[in-house]
């Protein structure tokens, strides 16, 4: 049984359904061994089909899903959870994440915490944790009655958006720091100063992204539904960039987000 979040994970977001059984298939004949959905993406039965077909033991693999906003309601999150578990069809899910905090404190964070830790004893998860919370809002659900068991913060970071007080502040709290959108939504491929990078390494300006990343002790979420790239991005885990390659990746960072949805947190 995989005990913490790997690494390196496949995302799925805005894959389609049709793509989403092949994608996770062949990423998991790869070595990936952490998959991330969510029940916004409406492909949650694709992504267990795929794990169900890749002939990986279940137990060698994380899969994570995510509660969407207006679901944070004790009953709402147990019946949303309850039809994830069905979709998926793997067993106890991995990781099951609030998607977004509750707009304006709705729903208060230790009614939902409280149901996480009920969904957990009626075994349909085994862990818990949150996406898109601010560092006050991290604080509060740590504060509150089952925070202490919150594994991760997904996060947008890429390097145009480094989100540093926020990464910095969610591992300072002991939290484990995962990134959604590394590259920027795809801007990464195109920037001078990675392809140079990539350039002097061999390597690919996803693969330097990457590294960076993980440099940082960040947990990545690559998104490809083509072997050859999922083949290559997993393998980013083999680079290691100087110093000087990490300094000017950070350079880039321009503090502009690409999810910043009307219900959002105010960053």
């Amino acid at each position: 049984m995989v005990e913490s979040i790997p690494s390196f994970g496949l995302g799925t977001f805005r894959v389609d359904a049709d793509k989403t059984t092949h994608a996770v298939k062949s990423a998991l004949q790869i070595g990936y061994r952490h998959i991330d959905t969510a029940q916004f993406y409406n492909n949650e039965a694709a992504v267990g089909q795929g794990v169900r077909d890749s002939g990986i033991s279940r137990d060698d693999i994380w899969v994570t899903t995510k509660v969407w906003w207006d679901r944070l309601a004790h009953d709402k999150l147990i019946a949303s959870l309850n039809d994830s578990h069905a979709k998926l069809d793997i067993g106890t899910i991995d990781l099951a994440l609030v998607h977004w905090p509750s707009p304006d404190g709705a729903v208060p964070i230790a009614e939902t915490l409280g149901a996480m830790q009920e969904a957990q004893k009626l075994g349909l998860i085994r862990h818990y944790g949150v996406s898109n919370f601010t560092a006050p809002l991290l604080e509060e659900a740590l504060n509150a009655p089952g925070g202490r068991e919150i594994v991760t913060n997904q996060i947008e970071v890429s390097p145009f958006l480094a989100n540093r007080p926020l990464v910095e502040a969610t591992q300072r709290l002991g939290v484990k720091v995962t990134a959604y959108m590394p590259l920027g939504e795809g801007r990464a491929h195109n920037d001078t100063t990675i392809k140079a990078i990539a350039a002097k390494h061999g390597a690919t300006p996803a693969q330097v992204t990457f590294a960076w990343l993980l440099a940082r002790d960040i947990v990545v979420l690559s998104a490809s539904t083509n072997p050859e790239h999922q083949q290559s991005n997993w393998d980013a885990q083999k680079l290691k960039l100087d110093s000087d390659d990490i300094a000017r990746i950070d350079k880039l960072d321009e503090g502009k987000r690409n999810a910043n949805p009307s219900f959002a947190p105010k960053w």
